[in-house]
Order: structure tokens, then sequence, then C-alpha cells
């Protein structure tokens, strides 16, 4: 095998371990003892919502109680030192862990749209077309 073959099957080698999607979910319990069910629900959660994004890299979900205080903060780092938090405090854990992500996933959805629009600009025709009175 000459030694240009053998790069380019290490290339494509490379390129199929990097397309592989990987994200780490890490659950943390601050005050309370986490159940097998908050935790698949937690995960669940988060894997369901998240499923959209492929550039994530790591997810931190931390749930707090506090007397009657539920509180879940959601966060979320994504590849190109993109950092997004969500945090919902409610008088139950599995209502503030959702709205937690649905926070988190509209931060990155409004990211994500403003890093694909960014170059959007009107023709010269479309200007004059929407300036002119009929």
């Amino acid at each position: 095998m000459t030694a240009k073959k053998m790069i380019q099957t290490r290339m494509t080698a490379k390129k199929t371990i990097t397309t592989e999607k990987m994200m780490n979910i890490n659950i943390t319990c601050r005050h309370m003892e986490v159940t097998s069910a908050l935790r698949d629900h937690a995960q669940q959660a988060v894997e369901a919502t998240l499923t959209e994004f492929t550039r994530i890299e790591h997810v931190h979900l931390i749930m707090d109680v506090e007397k009657y205080r539920h509180s879940a903060e959601v966060i979320v780092q994504a590849k190109n030192h993109i950092r997004v938090e969500g945090k919902e405090e409610s008088d139950d854990m599995y209502h503030s862990i959702e709205a937690a992500l649905n926070k988190a996933q509209k931060q990155l959805r409004k990211l994500r749209d403003k890093i694909q629009d960014h170059k959007h600009t009107e023709s010269l025709g479309e200007l004059e077309a929407h300036s002119l009175p009929e």
C-alpha cells in the first residue's frame, strides 16, 4: 500500500469517528436523593428536547430542593464556545426540568438561526420593489 492510500484510509476512518453523535449528560442533585424514575425522566427529556442540535457536547442538569421550591438548572455546552443556561423553579421537579429544558432549547434555536441567517440580505430588486408605491 502506498503512503497516499494509507493517508486516505486514515482520513476516512477519522471522519467516521467525528460524525458519531456524542452528548454527555451529567445529573447532579442537591439536598435530595435522586430516584431512578426521576433520573430516567431527566435523561429522556434531555435526549428528546436537544436531539435537533448536533453540536451539543455536554449537558449538565442540576436539581435542587429548598423547602417547597424545586429548581432545575440546565447548562448546555456546544462546539464553538457556545454555552446556554436555563433555570426554572416550581413546586414540581418534573415541571421544573421540562421548563428549564425548554428555555435552553429556545436559546439554542435562536443562536442556531442567527448563525444560519447572518448573511441574508435583500437584493437590490427586492429593495426597490418594497420602496416603490403602487
